[in-house]
């Protein structure tokens, strides 16, 4: 006699291993299971985690920073106090002529009297002052001496407000160029370009250590690591920038190895920052560096319009930030023997200094702290 199976005890009909889709009772088919329904913000949140909107919120800032800093610091260039020397062979002419160019309106220039055109000439070696009108009052033409290798916005803004100012006295004005740019030096921007390059190279090289082993050096033997291995970095970067820009291009004249010495200071100062920025504020801190470093630091730094055709903000930070200290201190090396470049290289060994330090204190006390995690 057939025997008539009913499933396992106390099993459901459909439980069968004979069983087919649908229900044994009934034949009809069975609904399609259907799992927990989603929305379309639970989609989002699931693809974009908080943190990651965080970081492209920042990214946005970032962006907007940036346009509103270059367009900001070049859109209207405007002379403001353009240090000049002024001598001529007559005492009373000189100090008639300061007292006539000072009082030019909006202050375009900051004219102040040299005992002689030799003094003068010294004074723009010096970079004292970045351009010498010398008048003599027994003709009607000037000559204005003015350094292009400074920057040829300067010389020509210079140029400019000088002319005007002798034309409205019925004379004229002869410019010669006491120390012009190199024939492979294009407006005298070279030299803010390679520094540009460096700049770019040690904060990359920072983050790229940060990316790879952490942001954050677990203790201090790890951050003397990185510090080391930026080290190594920054004097390889800066010969092989001043190579390129110097003997390779022909682009920059002065010291190979002033310019060495130059790059791997900046490098190491850039890359020393973002390491710290990276300690204080883990992967934050890579976004930090570029607001400093780039955002900030480039357009003040003074290379595609020199300092005093700035506007006030970036006029004022320019000399204090990395890029800033970096393009005077090439354009010194460069073209003026290295005069005026001590200050620019202590303002460079402060941020080396002080990111070092601020790095390898963080690590220590991570390693104090018994925390070792990466972050």
């Amino acid at each position: 006699m057939a025997q008539r199976y009913d499933g396992p005890p106390g099993g459901t009909p459909g439980d069968g291993p004979d069983d087919g889709p649908g229900d044994s009772r009934t034949g009809s088919p069975a609904a399609p299971r259907q799992g927990p329904r989603t929305g379309f913000l639970t989609e989002v949140r699931s693809a974009v985690s908080t943190r990651a909107a965080l970081l492209v919120l920042g990214v946005l800032a970032l962006q907007i920073a940036f346009i509103t800093s270059y367009i900001g610091a070049f859109h209207d260039p405007t002379p403001h106090r353009i240090p000049l020397a002024v001598t001529s062979v007559s005492g009373q002419v000189t100090d008639q002529s300061v007292y006539r160019l000072e009082r030019l309106p909006g202050e375009p220039l900051d004219p102040r009297a040299a005992a002689d055109e030799a003094t003068a000439r010294r004074q723009i070696e010096n970079r004292e002052v970045d351009g010498a009108l010398i008048i003599d009052p027994r003709v009607t033409t000037d000559r204005l001496l003015v350094a292009g290798g400074a920057g040829s916005s300067l010389a020509q803004a210079l140029t400019a407000v000088v002319a005007e100012a002798e034309s409205a006295e019925g004379r004229r004005v002869r410019v010669v160029d006491v120390t012009p740019e190199a024939p492979g030096d294009a407006r005298g921007l070279s030299s803010f370009y390679l520094v540009v390059g460096w700049c770019v190279g040690g904060y990359l090289c920072a983050a790229i250590l940060a990316i790879s082993a952490g942001a954050r050096p677990a203790n201090g033997s790890r951050a003397l690591i990185r510090l080391g291995t930026l080290l190594l970095y920054s004097i390889a970067a800066g010969l092989l920038g001043a190579v390129v820009a110097g003997p390779v291009l022909d682009a920059l004249p002065g010291s190979v190895w002033a310019l060495w010495g130059l790059g791997t200071l900046l490098v190491f100062a850039v890359g020393a920052l973002t390491l710290a920025l990276q300690g204080l504020a883990g992967i934050v801190g890579i976004g930090l560096a570029i607001l400093v470093v780039v955002v900030a630091g480039n357009p003040s730094a003074g290379g595609a319009y020199p300092y005093p055709l700035l506007p006030p903000f970036w006029r004022e930070i320019g000399p204090a930030l990395p890029p800033g200290a970096g393009t005077w201190a090439a354009r010194s090396i460069a073209y003026f023997r290295g005069n005026a470049a001590a200050g620019p290289m202590w303002v460079l060994s402060a941020w080396a200094v002080g990111g070092a330090a601020v790095t390898l204190a963080l690590a220590v006390l991570r390693g104090r702290g018994g925390s070792g995690a990466r972050t």
